[in-house]
């Protein structure tokens, strides 16, 4: 066994990636405080070829030194905009036909794995929330869903940059290899 080169990866180029078939979902992060959460999440988006990125609140956005070391350059190939209010910003997603889905612990939260899209076509919003506070109790009423991640600790949540990329890539795999 040896580790592959960097070239024997055969990842698209930034111009390829940029025309690249997407999963129909985009990642919404709500008053992020951490610029390094961000940057992963970045980096998360992109290897797993989300449409987009929107940055809402008091979440950091490019260009931010925090975000580019955990970035690592997914900033220049994720599509990223900012919004300053969520509910907003949730309201114009709903209109444009997508599927609202927070992650957050709920009384009616599904468990990731119970979670299947509607179909191959079916357009999410995935919104994660503040590290601290989760998602916005007014968010709430606009959500078509919320998913909850299984944890067995002591600890009630884990980080959102890695809660991103579990979720992220469940859902990958249940748009693009189920």
């Amino acid at each position: 066994m040896r580790k592959l080169k960097l070239d024997e990866l055969n990842r698209l180029s930034l111009k390829e990636f940029k025309t690249a078939d997407r999963i129909p979902v985009v990642v919404v992060l709500d008053n992020i405080r951490s610029a390094l959460n961000v940057g992963s999440i970045f980096r998360t988006c992109d290897a797993f070829a989300v449409e987009k990125l929107y940055l809402c609140g008091i979440t950091a956005r490019p260009p931010h030194k925090e975000i580019n070391k955990t970035a690592i350059g997914a900033t220049d190939s994720v599509d990223w905009e900012y919004a300053e209010d969520i509910l907003a910003l949730a309201r114009i997603l709903k209109s444009s036909s997508y599927t609202l889905i927070g992650v957050e612990q709920t009384n009616e939260s599904v468990m990731l794995q119970d979670y299947f899209p509607e179909s191959k076509e079916e357009r999410v919003a995935l919104i994660l929330g503040n590290e601290v506070q989760g998602l916005s109790t007014d968010l709430l009423p606009l959500l078509d869903r919320a998913l909850e991640v299984p944890q067995y600790g002591t600890k009630h949540s884990i980080n959102v940059a890695v809660c991103a990329g579990v979720v992220i890539w469940d859902i990958l795999k249940k748009y693009r290899l189920n």
